[in-house]
């Protein structure tokens, strides 16, 4: 048997987890205040996934750069080669918020999308 120490972002509380795991199969979890957690122990362990946020370069704009995030959770071995192709990217003002930024990031199917409005600068 081997033992992982976790801890718990089901909710705001924190906890400190102990899973138990055997056949690379979670048994048992302690630690956990509410349900959450032995939820959260099983998907770190199985298939750890992360939202990812971050910000990309905004031409003609300001601010001269948007956050971004991914809509959902990915995979959290995708997120170097997300935040790669997110290198290079460069908007054009203006940037809405919801705004895809990219379709399938890193073929996880998941959409990066803008969480910031930049208003386009005026050129006259």
């Amino acid at each position: 048997m081997e033992q992982k120490a976790l801890v718990c972002i089901g909710c705001p509380l924190g906890c400190r987890l102990e899973v138990t795991i055997e056949n690379s199969e979670v048994l048992h979890v302690t630690g956990q205040s509410c349900k959450k957690g032995w939820a959260y122990a099983f998907k770190e362990y199985t298939n750890p996934t992360r939202i990812l946020t971050t910000t990309v370069v905004v031409e003609n704009g300001y601010p001269e750069v948007a956050s971004v995030k991914t809509e959902k959770d990915i995979p959290k071995n995708k997120l170097f080669e997300c935040i790669k192709e997110l290198k290079e990217v460069s908007l054009t003002a203006p940037v809405h918020i919801n705004d895809i930024v990219i379709t399938n990031v890193a073929n996880t199917g998941v959409n990066v999308i803008a969480t910031t409005n930049c208003e386009a600068l005026d050129t006259k």
